[in-house]
């Protein structure tokens, strides 16, 4: 017999904008402060470039950017949510989302979600809108974030290998010894 769903799940309210990001708090790997992203050849607006961390080449996403929201008030300090990929390929392993302040962790069950959505198209990247107590909230879609973000980024490295002349390998393999 398999177990019963959990009742409850703890989540977190990322703000992003004028409004929430809202994911299950295991997705959240660290909270940064933001540095100078390295930029992606062609890349959307919405990809801001990469950021170093932990060793990781982590791709930056402005959500408002990607979703057509409201940036939200400038004055608040912008940081850094790196959340894990769940599609569980090794060459996109995190993702960075700009935040304004720091995730909110909250408890939550069915109850405490209303979906908002009036059956328009939804923005590129959300999978839901939803009320969260006072909190309007997005649900971002991660799996198609990541596959896009994985063709950006596969597309940006052919480009650079065909300008300097390289191979086009998206990981260039280890140095061996005989």
């Amino acid at each position: 017999m398999s177990d019963p769903l959990p009742r409850e799940i703890r989540c977190v309210l990322v703000p992003v904008g004028n409004l929430r990001l809202l994911l299950p708090n295991a997705t959240i790997a660290e909270v940064i402060t933001q540095s100078k992203p390295e930029p992606v050849a062609d890349a959307p607006d919405w990809l801001l470039g990469r950021i170093a961390w932990r060793g990781w080449r982590v791709p930056l996403v402005s959500f408002t950017k990607l979703a057509g929201t409201e940036e939200g008030d400038a004055e608040l300090s912008v940081r850094v949510a790196v959340l894990k990929a769940l599609g569980g390929n090794p060459r996109l392993p995190f993702i960075a989302v700009l935040t304004q302040g720091f995730p909110r962790l909250t408890t939550l069950n069915a109850e405490l979600i209303i979906p908002t959505h009036d059956g328009s198209a939804l923005p590129p990247g959300v999978r839901a809108q939803v009320l969260v107590r006072d909190d309007v909230a997005m649900i971002p879609d991660l799996e198609w974030l990541e596959a896009e973000l994985l063709d950006l980024l596969d597309d940006a490295n052919l480009t650079a290998a065909t300008e300097s002349g390289e191979s086009a390998e998206v990981s260039e393999p280890f140095d061996t010894e005989d």
